[in-house]
Order: structure tokens, then C-alpha cells, then sequence
């Protein structure tokens, strides 16, 4: 019987790792660029051609590679950042496994041109699918430049699922902001198609959060600072008042890497008790400092999920750092009011006697009687007739005082349903709790979710309307503005036209901000603002889609901010309308989003309740 255990070539262990290290443009990016910051760079140049696909190109000022250190860091394992098992407790650089190179040579071309400084003369070396196609000396500036050509050329698979070209750009740029972020003493600029995206020069902690995220973000931040024995906090946190629902922008760093950590999160979270809405999150940019021997970041590939040893102590010093920052200097402002001028007011006195000043009120005067300047019609004589007007307006009165103390709960039997075996005859309308509409079915209680059942209502019809090619929109009087983030622009950029056919208007402004000169029709009164972070957010977290689907998102986004909110009183004409609609859909049972909308209550149920 023959062997069935073989080792794997290089080139396909490379394919695998490469899985699990790059998976699209913005994973070579951050590696590179790790690598730049570990050769002690401090000007570091980004140029990119179709969003990374056709070229991602690093270069930097670092201390660059001689010729056989070039070559051997593209095989797999080999590093100069650890030699033992022990240095993984004790790092300072960003990377160390060793596997970043030869991940990203295993799925694309790659030019390497390094020297290192003090050199005459520079290393060439031309790398394609893990194949070494050439080495040579050449002149070049000290430091390295990596140019990556094609990415998974030789992978159609994984080429196929890279998303469009302004959404790979969108986690470039998401990626690039976190680098900036943690090494704000570096100078980094970005091109894509040569067009300068970013120019960041070299500063404080403050000016490089300003210099990507606009100059609002200056009066938005409250300082935080904590140094123990455990750990040194710094950073930055934003005011309550500028909490955010949607695209918050919040970074956390150790040792000058990036991390996600869901329970520090929850900290900073819960610090903001009280003060923000259930549904708004605060901005924060935190920086952690520990020793190295307490952290593990060798947990996952992307080395973003990091263990700490004292979880729970830095919980409680991040949560009490958070804390006191917000009180002090977001404590309510005191109002002066200014008295110059004004008269004095005498101090209250109970010993002394309670004068009243004159009245000038004639106690002879009387209106209904002439006088030799005016004449007054004679009053009413006729009293009884009087009081019997008085108390028929005094009865309907209370009449309609009678009508207006009635509960919420309303009925009225305006609506008459004939649908397979259900029908019935003077049907009945309640609202409770203004949330949901209860009326009588043949088979039970009918309960349905109002805002839910006009959130499907609205899509359904501006649905049509986009496959009919009918939506009709209407200019507003004042245009919105809409403030995003270069990622956000940049995705609102690709569905413009699609934004434009579906009824808004959009003009940029310049930057990153856009204005809203029209809308859809069948928005109403919904916040256009959110209306568009959240289509940007579908197509962002879910990729390219085909225009259908990209139809569905913005339709459900705009029926989602237009329909009926929670807590408004329904009168019966609404409720009969709004049930009508609903019932005419062929399925009234789910939201777009799978949410249930109805629910029929059996009578048998019912009256099992009451045995």
C-alpha cells in the first residue's frame, strides 16, 4: 500500500498561509507598511493603481536590506524580529512569524529594489508566484520599495470574490488610517490612479486624528491620561453630545499596535451610561502601553486580537479614566446673569407691617351704567333664559371632555375584510401603547407592528416604483450637508448615478463633504442624513452588488427612516389605510430584513386562557 502523506511544495504552503495573512489589497498594505515601521522608517509613500489590484507600491526610508537578507525574506519563517520561542512575550516590532513576504510573493508579482544605508549600490530581485525570476545590483535610494503587480494572478478563485474597486479602496483607506494613527511620527502619503490622496506630515497624537478626520474633530475630543503599574491610557474621547449612531470612529492601540477588544469597548461604553442614547456610540482613539510579557498577540493571523494577562484590573482604570474625563471637562456650564443696572430689592422684613399701594380702583364706577362720555347697551334682563343657555353649553362641554379622557385604546367598525375564510362584517381598529394595531380575525386577534408594517408598505412601493422606472423626486429648500469620512466619500462616489436614478440629488462640495439638493418622494419626513450612511454602510459591509440588490438596500433604507415611528397616536382612517395596504402585499408576514410584522392570536388560545 502506498504512501498517502506527502509534504506540500512551497509554493502551495505559501498559497495557504496567504489565505489566511492576505486576503485582499489592504491586508499586503498593512504588512508592508508594518515592515517599514519595524526598519525604524519615517517617511513612508503609498502608490496604488486600481484600488491595489493592478499595483500596490511601498515605499520607504527605512534601513533597508542587503542583497542575501532580500532573498531570504521571502521564504516562509524567516525573520529578524525573534529567534526563540521566549521573544514572542517580549515583542517591539509589528511583525515576527515570518510569513508575510512569502504569503504575499506566493499570489503576485513582486519587484523588491532595496540598499541599505552607508551602500554603493542596491538589490534588484523580481519574484512571481514564489518563483525567483532574477537578482541583480542596482542604484537605488536607501531604504526598500515593493512593488506588488497583480494580485492573485495565478488565483482566479480569489480574484473573483475581490469586491469593486471603491469598496477595496474604502478598506485601504480604513487600514492606512489606523497606521497613521498609531505612528503620528511618521510621515505617510497615499495616491491612488496618481491622484494624492493623503499627505500627512509628522506631529502629535491630536493633530494626526485632526488631519484625517477634519478639523471638527479639534473641539470634539476630551483628553484622557492615566499611568500605573499595570498600564499608561492616553488619548482621546469624544463629548457626550457628539455620540454617533452610525460609522463611529473608534481605535484602540497597544505597544503601537492596533487591536479590536470588545471588552474594553464595553467599558468605555458603559462609562457613557446616562449620558448618550441606547442606540449612539462615542468616538475614542485610546492608546495602551504595557509590558511586553503581558500581552499575547500571537492569537490570530492579523495579530489584531490581543490577550491580556490583566484583563480585569484594566478595565476597571480604563472605565474610571473614561469616567473622569468626563467629569471634568464636560461638566454644564454656569449661567451668569447680569444684574448691572437693575434695581435693588429689598430684604423681606416680617416685623415690619405689609403696605400695599394705592389701587386707584373707583369703587363708584360701573360699566353698565351711561355715562356723559359713553352709552352702554342695556344688560340682559331676561335671567332664566340666560341660565338655560348656560347649562346646555356647560352639558356639551363635558360631552367633549368625556371624549378626550377616553384611553388611547381606539375602536371604530369602519373596515370590512372578505379574504379566503376570513370575513367579517363592522371590523374594529385598536392601537396600544401606540405600537401596535389589534383588530378581530375570524381565527383570533390580529396583531400587527406599526412601524414595521409601514416600513414594508414603503419598500413595496418604492420598490415598484424602481422597477418601473417612475420615482419621482422633490428639491429641498435647504440643502443637506452630509460630513463623511474619506472611505464613506469615496463608496458614495460609485452609487451616485445609482443614488441619482433612484430620486436624490447630490452634489460634492469638495473634500469629503457632499450636499443633498433633492429627495425621493416617498422619504417624507425621514432623515436623509441617515438615509444615506446606512446605504453606504450595506454596500460597504456587503460588498459589490448587482444594481437589483443595490436597489433593495436603498429602498429598505429609505423605508426604514421614512415609515411610522414608534409612539405616534394612529387615528382610525390611518390604521384602516395602513392595514389595508399591508393585507394587499402578497407576503405582509416579514420585513425585507426578516422581522415578524404580524401576528394572528388563535381563539383557541384565547379561550384556553379563560378555562
Amino acid at each position: 500500500m502506498s504512501d498517502v502523506i506527502k509534504l506540500l511544495p512551497d509554493s502551495v504552503a505559501n498559497q495557504i498561509a496567504a489565505g489566511e495573512v492576505i486576503q485582499r489589497p489592504a491586508s499586503v498594505i498593512k504588512e508592508l507598511v508594518e515592515n517599514a515601521i519595524d526598519a525604524c522608517a519615517k517617511k513612508v509613500d503609498i502608490y496604488l493603481k486600481d484600488a491595489g489590484r493592478t499595483l500596490i507600491q511601498v515605499v520607504d526610508n527605512g534601513q533597508g536590506m542587503s542583497a542575501t537578507d532580500a532573498r531570504l525574506a521571502f521564504e516562509r519563517h524567516s525573520t529578524s524580529k525573534i529567534r526563540n520561542a521566549e521573544d514572542l512575550f517580549s515583542l517591539h516590532t509589528m511583525g515576527f512569524r515570518g510569513e508575510a513576504l512569502a504569503s504575499i510573493a506566493a499570489i503576485s508579482q513582486v519587484e523588491l529594489r532595496t540598499k541599505k544605508k552607508g551602500e554603493e549600490l542596491g538589490t534588484r530581485l523580481l519574484i512571481s508566484a514564489s518563483t525567483c525570476e532574477g537578482q541583480e545590483a542596482c542604484a537605488c535610494s536607501e531604504g526598500s520599495n515593493f512593488k506588488i503587480k497583480n494580485i492573485f494572478f495565478n488565483v482566479p478563485a480569489r480574484r473573483k470574490f475581490l469586491k469593486s474597486n471603491q469598496v477595496e479602496l474604502s478598506n485601504i483607506i480604513r487600514e492606512f488610517e489606523k497606521l497613521a494613527l498609531v505612528n503620528h511620527d511618521v510621515e505617510f502619503t497615499l495616491t491612488h490612479n496618481e491622484r494624492l490622496m493623503y499627505k500627512l506630515l509628522p506631529g502629535t497624537f491630536k493633530q494626526r486624528i485632526v488631519a484625517l478626520f477634519g478639523n471638527a474633530m479639534d473641539t470634539q475630543m476630551l483628553p484622557v491620561t492615566v499611568d500605573t503599574s499595570l498600564v499608561q491610557i492616553d488619548g482621546f474621547i469624544s463629548r457626550p453630545e457628539n455620540a454617533r449612531k452610525r460609522n463611529t470612529l473608534q481605535y484602540l492601540f497597544v505597544n503601537g499596535r492596533y487591536m479590536r477588544h470588545p471588552y474594553f469597548h464595553k467599558a468605555i461604553q458603559m462609562s457613557y451610561s446616562g449620558l448618550i442614547p441606547e442606540d449612539e456610540q462615542p468616538n475614542y482613539f485610546l492608546s495602551f502601553t504595557v509590558e511586553p510579557e503581558t500581552i499575547d498577540v500571537n492569537i490570530h493571523p492579523t495579530k489584531t486580537e490581543i490577550k491580556f494577562e490583566n484583563e480585569m484590573p484594566i478595565w476597571q482604570i480604563l472605565s474610571a479614566a473614561v469616567k473622569e474625563s468626563l467629569g471634568r471637562f464636560s461638566s454644564a456650564p454656569t449661567i451668569e446673569f447680569d444684574v448691572e443696572g437693575a434695581p435693588d430689592i429689598p430684604v423681606y422684613d416680617k416685623s415690619r407691617p405689609c403696605e400695599m399701594p394705592p389701587s386707584g380702583v373707583d369703587p363708584s364706577y360701573n360699566p353698565f351704567k351711561a355715562t356723559g362720555r359713553k352709552s352702554y347697551p342695556n344688560p340682559t334682563t331676561n335671567w332664566e333664559e340666560l341660565y338655560r343657555n348656560f347649562e346646555k353649553k356647560a352639558s356639551q362641554q363635558q360631552e367633549i371632555a368625556d371624549v378626550e379622557s377616553e384611553p388611547e385604546i381606539r375602536e371604530e367598525s369602519v373596515w370590512r375584510e372578505s379574504e379566503d375564510t376570513r370575513e367579517t362584517e363592522g371590523l374594529s381598529y385598536m392601537q396600544i401603547k401606540e405600537r401596535y394595531i389589534i383588530l378581530p380575525v375570524q381565527s383570533g386577534l390580529m396583531m400587527i407592528d406599526q412601524h414595521r408594517a409601514h416600513l414594508l408598505v414603503l419598500y413595496s412601493k418604492f420598490l415598484s416604483q424602481i422597477d418601473s422606472n417612475s420615482v419621482s423626486s422633490q428639491n429641498v429648500l435647504f440643502p443637506e450637508v452630509i460630513s463623511l469620512s474619506p472611505s464613506q466619500s469615496i463608496i458614495l462616489a460609485e452609487l451616485e448615478t445609482e443614488l441619482e436614478n433612484l430620486g436624490f440629488g447630490l452634489s460634492r462640495l469638495g473634500g469629503n463633504e457632499w450636499s443633498v439638493t433633492a429627495m425621493p418622494f416617498t422619504m417624507e419626513s425621514a432623515d436623509v442624513n441617515e438615509v444615506i450612511r446606512s446605504v453606504i454602510d450595506a454596500v460597504e459591509n456587503g460588498g459589490e452588488d448587482p444594481a437589483s440588490i443595490l436597489n433593495r438596500r436603498v429602498a429598505l433604507s429609505v423605508a426604514r427612516n421614512a415609515a411610522i415611528k414608534y409612539g405616534r397616536v394612529l387615528n382610525v382612517s390611518e390604521m384602516e389605510q395602513l392595514v389595508a395596504d399591508l393585507l394587499r402585499l402578497p407576503n405582509p408576514n416579514y420585513t425585507p430584513d426578516g422581522k415578524r410584522v404580524l401576528y394572528i392570536l388563535p381563539m383557541d388560545s384565547i379561550t384556553k386562557n379563560f378555562q
